[in-house]
């Protein structure tokens, strides 16, 4: 399997696709198919069949993978970028 740059608990920031600019923790990685499932990112729906846990089924919303490559580490995208808005003004 090939090693990831993150790992799981993680804090990351998408660098590219439909969840630019967003943070989240690692939840989840799959080196074979090189994905993460961030939390609160790229959020799916699935169809839910009725079953004893869950009596009603319906639709659950949850989270999607998202390609390595398009993550970068929080602590390694504020050195290149400058900290986001909320610590600048926390520090002044």
């Amino acid at each position: 399997m090939p090693k990831a740059h993150v790992k799981k608990g993680d804090e990351v920031v998408v660098i590219a696709g439909s969840e630019i600019g967003r943070r989240g923790k690692i939840l989840d990685i799959n080196t074979k198919k090189q994905r993460a499932v961030v939390e609160g990112l790229k959020m799916i729906q699935r169809h839910v069949r009725k079953s004893q846990q869950k009596p009603e089924g319906g639709i659950i919303k949850r989270e999607g993978s998202i390609h390595l490559s398009n993550l970068m580490l929080a602590s390694r995208y504020d050195e290149r970028h400058g900290a986001p808005a909320e610590t600048q003004s926390a520090e002044a």
